[in-house]
């Protein structure tokens, strides 16, 4: 078929990544390595790669080297186009160098990222006589502007320019030059690698000169290792490859055709347990990256050397190997031959992930037994947030597999004898109590962490002030809702005390209006206020009203506020909140009547400092000082209210106290 064959409409059916703008440039450096191998002259063949850039940008930019690209030019000292590569390059499709993996695609890929392509030759015709060959090669002409002439060199060589750099190519693609020598030396490593080397490559702008076999030397301390394994019925070729960057990479899987780099995959630690950063040896830290070859691969690559032709999981049929089959069965090498530098990464990782269950979130501690070794190798320097999220996806996925096992193990299997059945059961049953004991260890931890908050916002600030009320009261409940609106994780009122917990309605921070258990229109704000229902019949019996309840206000003030007088006494303030509550006619939450709303029992806990003016102040109601001097309490006859003042070390203290027996069992300090 001619070239000139419907040459544009081949480009635009050319599919090529805005991301692979650079292929064209490393294709014409693969057909040089062909060229030189072809010529014979492998131990003395050169290739030169120059970058050409933007001079107006290069006038204005400080650094030339990342001034805009504008084209690229190859030479090299292969064998020239002679007459049967010219030949080859004028027919589409070509099969001269299929023997090579070459498609006869290469100068497509060109004309989609280059406007111009500009060809100069010099080789050796048929009859042993030096020519020279120049032409221009483009998508509206295809060749033309040929001429061929004597050469009064006698050595061969090619010089291919690309111009006219598009837009959205350029600047999809590094313009570094350094980052452009790695990947290009990524994409013909194997040339490298290979038995007989690679010609030497340069690769320079108007700055900076690169040479790729001095980058690869570099990059290397030990020779590649190889190895071949068989997967169905073909067979693959492994390179196991150790980078010495100086910059941060990635561990990789290469996937490789005809010798050419055509997809990467990054290795990921769940495929390699303990994969994390660099790894190290007797030479110091390295990348490693694998690199896959195989005629199985080649057959199926895709015209533009951007993928394959291969399914990820639709199973292997017939002569079918699925992507995911081959991964898995390179990932296993990639194991073996990594295995003694993961070492030092699982044992560091297995060391941060026990610290932080003792220390921090000893809720993880039952489940442990329940997953496997490999799924517990964790970053040695992954954080504690990480680390928590990584832990429950475990937890959560335990608890998925027991919720699917609980619908089959109350039902023995066919054939199933007494005792296996009876086994299998315990072992569920211990399974799902190590799962409730993690819940528990987590609540226990959670009560921890809210004592600390609490110790740390009476603390004095650094301008000599201290935390306003609001912060302290978020940690006991969230403001600005109510029952429906929160979870009781969201709820500490047990470091006040532990009953408070149950109620049948709790406001934080709400008018007492908005509440549906009182009638009352006050724009009045308590704290805390909570209704608690006893022996509620709506839910036991067929009768129509409740019988007991009580209602509880809590009042914060500010740490160390020592400006308490009538009209800002936190006691006077939950009295008359309570006698408000009253006189609405209290109900349920649904509106149900509560039976002599006016001697609803009360229960004002107010949480402040002692100070002076506060002491002060409690002398009015008759209270009694508690034995350690740190609050007071006592029974107001004329409101019907249980009164107690709790100081802020008391309340640290009392809530630690109580809970000291629950932190001892799961290794927490308790001061």
């Amino acid at each position: 078929m001619s070239l000139h064959t419907n040459l544009k409409g081949r480009i635009r059916n050319t599919n090529l990544p805005k991301s692979h703008g650079l292929m064209p440039v490393f294709e014409a450096v693969v057909n040089s390595i062909h060229a030189i191998e072809e010529a014979n002259n492998l131990h003395v063949g050169v290739i030169n790669l120059q970058v050409t850039r933007n001079q107006q940008d290069m006038l204005e930019v400080d650094c030339k080297s990342t001034a805009p690209i504008t084209g690229f030019s190859i030479t090299d000292n292969g064998c020239g186009f002679d007459e049967k590569n010219f030949e080859s390059f004028e027919t589409l499709d070509s099969e001269y160098k299929i023997d090579k993996g070459c498609r006869g695609l290469g100068r497509l890929i060109w004309l989609k990222v280059f406007d111009q392509a500009k060809i100069t030759s010099v080789y050796k015709n048929f009859k042993g006589q030096f020519e020279c060959i120049a032409f221009d090669f483009n998508a509206n002409k295809a060749i033309h502007n040929k001429k061929v002439s004597s050469s009064e060199l006698e050595e061969s060589s090619t010089t291919i320019t690309l111009t006219g750099f598009d837009e959205k190519y350029r600047r999809a693609v590094p313009s570094n030059l350094d980052t452009i020598a790695d990947i290009l030396l990524e994409h013909i490593l194997w040339y490298f690698v290979r038995d007989g080397g690679s010609p030497e490559i340069n690769i320079s702008d108007s700055v900076t000169s690169i040479n790729l076999n001095g980058l690869y030397e570099r990059y290397m301390k030990s020779a590649a290792t190889a190895e071949t394994i068989h997967i169905g019925d073909h067979e693959f070729e492994l390179t196991h490859i150790k980078f010495r960057r100086s910059a941060k990479s990635n561990h990789k899987l290469a996937w490789c055709a005809s010798n050419r780099l055509v997809k990467e995959d990054n290795l990921k630690p769940e495929w390699v347990p303990g994969l994390y950063g660099s790894l190290e040896d007797e030479y110091g830290e390295f990348y490693y990256t694998c690199y896959i070859t195989s005629q199985y691969l080649t057959d199926r690559v895709r015209s533009e050397r951007t993928g394959f032709n291969i399914e990820e999981d639709l199973g292997d049929m017939l002569d079918e190997i699925s992507f995911s089959t081959l991964r898995n069965k390179v990932i296993v090498r990639c194991q073996h031959f990594l295995q003694e530098y993961l070492v030092k990464n699982i044992i560091e990782g297995k060391a941060r992930l026990t610290e932080f269950v003792s220390e921090r979130a000893p809720q993880y501690r039952p489940i442990l037994q329940y997953i496997e070794s490999n799924d517990l190798i964790v970053d040695p320097n992954i954080s504690d947030a990480s680390l928590d999220a990584f832990l429950h996806s475990k937890k959560f996925k335990l608890e998925s597999d027991l919720l699917r096992e609980g619908h089959t193990v109350m039902h023995p299997r066919d054939s199933e004898n007494s005792s296996d059945y009876s086994a299998r059961l315990n072992d569920y049953i211990h399974k799902v109590g190590d799962v409730k004991k993690s819940d528990l260890a987590k609540y226990v931890s959670h009560r921890r962490v809210i004592i600390d908050l609490l110790d740390k916002s009476i603390e004095m600030l650094s301008n000599g002030k201290y935390e306003k009320e609001h912060i302290i009261h978020e940690l006991i409940m969230p403001m600005q809702t109510d029952t429906d609106h929160t979870d009781n994780f969201s709820c500490n009122l047990w470091l006040i005390d532990e009953r408070l917990a149950f109620h049948h309605y709790l406001a934080s921070d709400k008018t007492i209006r908005s509440m549906p258990i009182s009638g009352d229109t006050s724009n009045l704000e308590p704290d805390l206020l909570s209704l608690k229902v006893f022996d509620n019949p709506i839910l036991v019996s067929n009768q129509t009203s409740p019988a007991l309840a009580s209602i509880t206000v809590i009042e914060i003030k500010r740490p160390m506020r020592n400006d308490v007088s009538e009209g800002k006494d936190p006691v006077e303030q939950s009295l008359n909140y309570l006698e408000k509550v009253r006189e609405g006619k209290v109900t349920t939450k649904t509106g149900r009547p509560i039976n002599g709303s006016q001697d609803i029992p009360g229960y004002c806990y107010v949480l402040c400092d002692l100070t002076p003016t506060m002491v002060k102040r409690l002398k009015k109601y008759d209270l009694t000082m508690t034995s350690d001097g740190m609050g007071y309490f006592g029974y107001n006859k004329s409101y019907q209210a249980y009164i107690e003042v709790i100081s802020f070390d008391q309340l640290v203290k009392s809530a630690t106290e109580r809970n000291s027996a629950f932190f001892a069992q799961l290794g927490i300090p308790s001061f």
